[in-house]
């Protein structure tokens, strides 16, 4: 913590006393306690790995031993292995001395089945050895047999001493055919394994005193040592990218002139701002057509006001190759859904998975007709609806599954039904902006020269694919001098959010939703930036409000409107210089403001 290396923890304090050890660790304000606990793992010996080396001598197939280092899984395979040799062994002895004494048992009980007969022989017999081969030739036995049956004491043909023997000869057979079938089963065997090894617990085994965990150190990942924050990823128009934390771009209040966001040289503008989290996969489509893909916290962190690095030191795309669009992906579930549109009104619907895996070079996504390019991809569930809107200010909304799934070789379908022509007499009007529907939304229209307004979905009615869609914007303020520009960008947000406005000059500004006057469908809306001569807005980035932290407030509830000014709560300049300029931009929302629409919307 002292080197810096550790920069989410606070204070450390050692109470340690006479009952143990303790240390309290304690964290700064929105660290993430399992993150903290990871890297202390990884840098500190909180925990330790240590090596066994399990060196063991081993016989080969010939019974010569040599010593060898072996794995955890091979030494116990070799002591399984060890030990079903010793009990097949065993097996195999006790198996012969029992079948050797059933054997002398079943001449004893043939003598004394003839016990007369026996009797008379031994008495006939001059010696031992006549005695035991009138015995072996007459009652057919073995010489082990005759010798025992010579070798029996007379109290042994009593009738209980008799009995004795017709019960030890029925447990030996009985432990004959256990032994035999023992050795005709090798799980027998393994089971036996199990048997002996829990009779040894029980003899000898006491408490464990260690405590067997996982090798987290081993496991950690490096998105394990990452923070899961909210994060900007902005694309320029000469392919730079950068990531920065999304607390870095301060809430200001509508009509700021916001803060530096990107450092631009030459001609180089904004194209893209996408909002995502540290810990998602982004999905990069390029204009021909292809998706690559990388780990969010891959991307290089850099400072609000920093350039970035180049595209092509992350991804592998081609010479001349541009990226259209991006995707930020939390997981890749089977039922999830990647639907891209093109600027000229194609849609197509692909199952996740089929991104699941994209090789460094990168993948086909969708075929793309000339002159066409892949603009817009939102991740769905199958069940969403889409809304489309126009440059010219049309949108049309309808149910995803308008859409059937395809391979990723597939072209696509018709959208939407693009009207107007140029002065060439082709369509002049392309697709902006592209989203997901949700009730609990609004549709939120940013213009080219900073005005914008929100609007209940409800007021757009579901259409059918391939339709004209309905009017979202006073066609008759879009051209001209002092008019509001053709549409940017399309979100929809919920009125708890926050957005972040990036200029093609880089001037980022930081508002929230609801501080967006709420106006009808066919208004122009009210101006959100004031923007310089010959700068206009590039992209629009929605972030929610439950994953950011507050920032940017002054402790006596003030907001900064990125000019050098601070603006109460309410939206009263403190300065003299600061009122000027809210009159100034009252005085442009009040110019901006369209009348009353025919569907008794307000402006």
């Amino acid at each position: 913590m002292r080197e810096g290396r550790l920069d989410q923890i606070s204070d450390l304090r050692d109470e340690s006393d006479r009952r143990g050890l303790s240390i309290i660790i304690e964290l700064k304000r929105g660290a993430q306690p399992r993150k903290v606990l990871n890297q202390l793992f990884k840098y500190t010996v909180l925990q330790s790995t240590f090596g066994v080396q399990l060196l063991a001598l081993v016989a080969d197939e010939n019974g010569r031993s040599e010593p060898r280092t072996l794995t955890l899984k091979r030494a116990l395979q070799l002591f399984i292995e060890h030990r079903r040799s010793v009990i097949t062994r065993r097996t195999t002895f006790e198996l012969a001395k029992a079948r050797a004494r059933a054997h002398i048992l079943d001449g004893l009980l043939i003598a004394l089945a003839n016990l007369d007969q026996v009797i008379r022989i031994i008495r006939e017999s001059a010696d031992a050895e006549t005695a035991r081969q009138n015995l072996m030739g007459r009652l057919n036995l073995s010489e082990p047999q005759a010798q025992a049956i010579l070798d029996m004491q007379l109290r042994r043909l009593a009738a209980l001493e008799r009995l004795k023997i017709e019960e030890e000869h029925a447990e030996l057979l009985k432990t004959i055919a256990h032994y035999e079938d023992l050795l005709a089963h090798p799980k027998k065997v393994l089971a036996l394994i199990q048997s002996d090894l829990r009779d040894l617990v029980e003899r000898y085994g006491d408490e464990r005193r260690t405590r067997l965990v996982p090798d987290a150190a081993e496991d950690l990942r490096d998105e394990d040592l990452v923070p899961d924050e909210a994060v900007l990823i902005s694309i320029t128009a000469r392919g730079y990218i950068k990531r920065v934390a999304a607390k870095e771009y301060r809430t200001q209040g509508r009509g700021g002139r916001g803060v530096t966001g990107q450092g631009l040289r030459g001609e180089d503008e904004v194209l893209y701002l996408v909002p995502a989290r540290s810990l998602d996969t982004l999905l990069f489509f390029s204009d021909k057509g292809k998706v690559y893909s990388e780990r969010v916290y891959q991307i290089p962190d850099a400072g609000r006001a920093d350039k970035g690095v180049a595209l092509t030191n992350i991804l592998a795309i081609s010479s001349g190759e541009q990226i259209t669009a991006a995707l930020p992906v939390p997981s890749f579930d089977d039922g999830s859904y990647c639907v891209m549109v093109t600027r000229n009104g194609r849609i197509k619907r692909v199952s996740m998975s089929e991104f699941a895996a994209v090789r460094p070079s990168g993948l086909i996504a969708t075929n793309l007709e000339e002159g066409d390019r892949l603009g817009w991809a939102k991740l769905t569930d199958g069940r969403k609806e889409i809304i489309l809107i126009t440059e010219r200010g049309k949108a049309l909304r309808y149910a995803e599954d308008a859409v059937r799934a395809m391979g990723r070789q597939a072209a696509g379908v018709t959208a939407i039904a693009l009207k107007g022509e140029d002065e060439a007499g082709g369509v002049d009007d392309y697709v902006t902006s592209v989203d997901v529907v949700d009730e609990a939304c609004e549709l939120l229209v940013v213009t080219r020269n900073g005005y914008g307004k929100r609007t209940p979905l409800s007021e757009y009615p579901a259409k059918g694919r391939a339709t004209g869609g309905v009017l979202t914007l006073d066609k008759h303020k879009i051209d001209g001098e002092g008019g509001t520009g053709i549409i940017v960008a399309a979100r929809v947000v919920h009125p708890d959010d926050e957005l972040t406005i990036i200029s093609t000059a880089g001037l980022a500004l930081r508002l929230k939703v609801r501080d967006i006057r709420r106006a009808g469908r066919a208004t122009m809306g009210t101006r959100l930036i004031n923007l310089r001569e010959a700068d206009t807005v590039a992209s629009v980035a929605r972030l929610a409000v439950a994953d950011l932290a507050p920032v940017g407030e002054a402790p006596n509830g003030s907001r900064d409107n990125g000019d050098g000014a601070e603006y109460s709560a309410s939206g009263t300049a403190v300065p003299a210089e600061a009122a000027t300029l809210e009159a100034e931009a009252a005085a442009a929302d009040g110019a901006g403001e369209s009348q009353p629409s025919s569907n008794g919307a307000g402006a």
